[in-house]
């Protein structure tokens, strides 16, 4: 059926929708959220159809992914039709049924969901019964592979080429802020591409930002690695399996993440990585509670990484508080700076130098961990990570105090003598967040405190600072509703940590940070 197209001046988050009104939708044949085919000059796309009141018959409102794709000006003819019902539909069914899934089956799953031939209803669906029935290690693999095809790719012509990721789940985790420069001094490859934050206060992309760009094409990447052996950018902007950008949208609202295996791999896999460290943060605060869980958990990154032609090892990390003190992406590009020139906090020197240290071993480097700190100390890390910050068009004589701080900011002090037994890592990022992290950047929360250490009625906790009074007046009240530290002068004079239901009801916050 010819059409006449009405552009609206919205965008989906990359969703391609159609509207349509009841009498032409019922016309052509479809009902709400069913598949109609546009058809423009020699060009067609897959989009989903919505219903709408009062909207003009013989026309067709298309999203501007629509618009965009097809080259459509408003007021053109298109033609419309309805769809074939996805193939990758039965398979979906399949798997909600507990079926496993064989290898092409995933792939066109992944292959629709990339071209939007899927509802978000048909995803959550997919997503939801990974959840319930689980993975076999053949359908990970599949899922990362079929992940890696539908996306770029970036090509050096260098190897080895290193890489290392967290995770996520513990607040103030500036580490690759480090590993990068230590690793591309000592002249190995490391192209590291990072998240901005989804449910985390910042992501490596967002404290990297208050340097200098991170939306860099792929080319512009392979400019900077060719000069500097490194880079630190933003991913979303590279189109890098892509599918998983997609899952993350339904998987945070489900508040479940089935798919952390192939969603990490499969971007390690797309930028060439030979040797990688996955980093896993483990303790009470953290995604991982226990030893034995971060233990099985490694397992499967390096079965995984085998399969896709990496070599993989894992780093279990203490996540049971913030790394160093600050939270929020200008306070802890200050940290990290500060550390690199050789004046931050000792647990994040610890750690950054420790996975570097396994990266250099993995490469036939001895004492690999020696090897980092002696790169850290004798400054060669430092203007490295200079050098990397002027290839991506960044201030390469930046000092930690021209970072702009949040200009409003206020002190949460103690009411008593203790010592520090816990450190709440999600109601902290909690208040960071409320503070305007990471859309702020100058806000956040610096801690003033570790755990075990001694302090005394009116010492400060933890600073807050915002960009807005009001943005600071709910991070104050939040704060004293979470009381995310927790004192004690004898560790069984604390024995109650908590009480359900509380009268205060908290949501339980989703971590969700690749």
């Amino acid at each position: 059926m010819k059409l006449q197209a009405r552009l609206l001046d919205i965008q989906a988050g990359g969703r391609r929708i159609a509207i349509l009104d009841d009498e032409t939708a019922s016309l052509i044949g479809v009902h709400s959220s069913d598949r109609v085919k546009i058809t423009h000059k020699d060009e067609h796309l897959i989009a989903i159809v919505n219903i709408a009141d009062n909207f003009p018959r013989n026309y067709v409102g298309v999203y501007q992914e629509i618009s965009t794709k097809l080259g459509i000006e408003n007021g053109e003819i298109v033609e419309v039709q309805p769809a074939e019902r996805p193939e990758a539909l039965n398979y979906v069914q399949a798997k909600i049924r507990g079926e496993r899934l064989r290898e092409n089956e995933v792939k066109v799953i992944v292959e629709e969901v990339v071209e939007r031939h899927l509802s978000d209803v048909e995803i959550a669906s997919f997503v939801t019964a990974l959840y319930i029935h689980g993975l076999s290690i053949d359908e990970i693999e599949a899922l990362s592979k079929a992940m890696v095809e539908t996306g770029g790719t970036l090509t050096l012509d260098k190897t080895p080429i290193l890489d290392k990721h967290s995770i996520g789940g513990v607040p103030g985790d500036k580490t690759s802020l480090l590993v990068v420069p230590i690793i591309a001094a000592a002249g190995f490859i490391i192209p590291k591409t990072s998240s901005r934050a989804v449910t985390s206060p910042a992501g490596t992309a967002d404290r990297v930002e208050t340097f200098c760009p991170v939306n860099l094409t792929l080319e512009e990447i392979r400019d900077v690695v060719k000069k500097t052996n490194g880079c630190m950018v933003w991913g979303g902007a590279l189109e890098l399996a892509p599918a998983d950008d997609i899952f993350i949208q339904v998987e945070y609202p489900l508040a479940i993440d089935p798919l952390l295996l192939p969603s990490i791999m499969s971007k390690k896999k797309a930028i060439g990585a030979t040797h990688v460290v996955i980093d896993i943060p483990t303790g009470s605060g953290a995604k991982v509670k226990t030893v034995g869980s971060a233990n099985a958990l490694a397992y499967d990154f390096i079965d995984l990484g085998k399969r896709l032609g990496m070599n993989v090892q894992c780093a279990v990390t203490f996540g049971e508080q913030p790394i160093g003190y600050a939270i929020g992406p200008a306070l802890e590009a200050q940290e990290a700076l500060s550390t690199i020139m050789g004046k931050g906090p000792v647990d994040l020197q610890e750690k950054a130098t420790s996975i570097a240290g396994i990266l250099f071993e993995m490469v036939g480097v001895e004492n690999g961990k020696q090897k980092a700190e002696s790169l850290l100390k004798s400054g060669k890390a430092e203007r490295k990570f200079r050098q990397i910050i002027e290839a991506q068009g960044g201030n390469p004589r930046i000092k930690p105090e021209d970072i702009k701080l949040g200009y409003k900011k206020a002190e949460i002090t103690t009411d008593k003598d203790g010592r520090v037994l816990w450190v709440n890592n999600r109601s902290i990022a909690q208040v960071a967040r409320e503070a305007g992290a990471p859309k702020e950047k100058a806000a956040g929360v610096v801690l003033k405190i570790k755990l075990g250490e001694h302090i005394e009625k009116g010492d400060v906790l933890f600073e807050i600072y915002a960009e807005r009074n009001t943005k600071l007046n709910t991070a104050l009240e939040l704060a004293k509703k979470l009381q995310p530290i927790g004192l004690s002068k004898k560790p069984e004079e604390r024995m109650l940590i908590g009480r359900v239901p509380t009268r205060v009801i908290q949501r339980k916050v989703f971590t969700l940070e690749r």
